[in-house]
């Protein structure tokens, strides 16, 4: 499954909400993105939030982007 997700950073707190019916995701996480430590931190909330392992989670796009593709594995 491919999900679309919006990244803030620097956040007050760690969550994961979606629009009902969306297949976007808005992921707040408190990491600054240095050295990849954004993108570690929302691959940790997104395996958590769909309770899969974290090698189960992908970045698929998005690498320097607030907008990211991320491909879950079954």
């Amino acid at each position: 499954m491919k999900i679309q997700v919006k990244v803030k950073t620097g956040a007050r707190e760690d969550c994961v909400s979606s629009d009902e019916g969306s297949n976007i995701y808005m992921v707040s996480v408190k990491a600054r993105p240095i050295e990849g430590k954004a993108n570690a931190a929302v691959l940790k909330l997104l395996a958590e939030h769909f309770n899969v392992p974290k090698s189960q989670v992908n970045l698929a796009t998005g690498q320097k982007s607030k907008i990211k593709i991320f491909e879950i594995l079954d």
